[in-house]
């Protein structure tokens, strides 16, 4: 068996009361925070210019760190193409041996780099210059190598990082970060994406559910959907509430028209003050005049019209056909289980 010689650091603990555990993470948001805040003075003619050079590119936009700010990189370029720009990250390591061919001309280069004096980053610029790309800096060093040789300087500085011997990236990701998001959403507004082209951005998972799922998707119809007419009387409702297990019935007119609904929290106002309940007709006692929401609507809209209903949020909504007769009901179980 082997015997591995090789040497580790020992770190030891200073064991700090939780206190002090609280305030040390307390002072790095406030100054994650106060970085964040600083940016908003410098968004100036530079950040205009940026935004315009993505929006009118032809190509590609190319994203480009090393490091930290590599990681920075690959997540502006992730939110760039998920708002239907076409983005992709490039390390500038394995752009001399390949992969610069993924830049063609008229690309915009967004680079990245807190300190701007990155060996592999700058000695990726000549390669990418030649071929005829517009080279973009977000650098916290707006005099630094990068600087000069970009056409576009965003000033990402930050006042100091977050921990105690100010040398780990933090609040200058952050910040670069910010600007990436500050970025993409300019690009956003500047394109006029509306939410039908951002929702095809996103077809998957919850947020494509949200962004696509139609209520006539995820509806109760057909003999799931629970009816009676106005003559019912309520000993026949109340088996149908039960049986559909929507917790209502909707109710229809001689013209099969919706005319109102009976839930289960009706039945309590119902009760108080009759004798006999059962017998009594469903027309007399109904509520008229119910929400209803479009078959076509999304239903993270019909889940945002149940929770904000005036005078108090509802559990269903009911949607009506072309002749005003009730063709389904959605209820807030289904929008909650649909967009996740």
């Amino acid at each position: 068996m082997s015997k591995n010689t090789g040497t580790h650091r020992t770190v030891g603990r200073r064991g700090l009361s939780d206190e002090e555990l609280l305030r040390t993470g307390r002072e790095v948001l406030e100054v994650e925070r106060d970085a964040i805040g600083g940016l908003t003075d410098r968004i100036d003619d530079a950040f205009v210019a940026a935004v315009r050079a993505v929006v009118e590119s032809p190509g590609s936009i190319v994203v480009c760190g090393v490091g930290k700010s590599g990681l920075v990189a690959r997540k502006i370029a992730a939110t760039l193409a998920s708002t239907g720009t076409r983005a992709f990250f490039l390390h500038p390591a394995d752009a001399p041996h390949g992969d610069v061919g993924m830049v063609s001309e008229g690309d915009v280069v967004l680079a990245v780099s807190k300190s701007g004096e990155g060996e592999e980053l700058l000695q990726l610029l000549p390669l990418i210059r030649d071929i005829g790309v517009t080279i973009v800096a977000i650098t916290g060093n707006t005099g630094s190598a990068l600087a000069s040789r970009a056409d576009i300087v965003v000033d990402a500085r930050v006042e100091r990082e977050a921990c105690p011997m100010d040398l780990l990236p933090t609040a200058s990701t952050t910040a670069a970060l910010a600007l990436g998001d500050a970025l993409a959403v300019a690009v956003l507004s500047e394109k006029a994406i509306d939410r039908d082209a951002f929702a095809s951005f996103h077809p998957a998972g919850a947020l494509g559910r949200r962004l696509l799922l139609r209520v006539r998707d995820v509806m109760h119809t057909g003999d799931a959907l629970p009816v009676v007419s106005a003559d019912t009387l309520m000993r026949d409702a109340v088996v149908e509430i039960a049986g559909k297990r929507l917790g209502l019935t909707t109710v229809v007119d001689a013209a099969g028209r919706l005319a109102g609904i009976v839930a289960d929290g009706d039945l309590k106002r119902i009760i108080i003050g009759r004798t006999d309940v059962l017998n009594t007709r469903v027309g007399d006692v109904m509520t008229p005049s119910p929400r209803t929401v479009g078959r076509d609507e999304l239903v993270a809209d019909a889940l945002e019209k149940m929770e904000t209903n005036t005078p108090g949020p509802i559990t269903s909504l009911i949607i009506v056909n072309e002749d005003g007769g009730p063709e389904g009901v959605i209820h807030i179980h289904d929008c909650l289980r649909a967009v996740g």
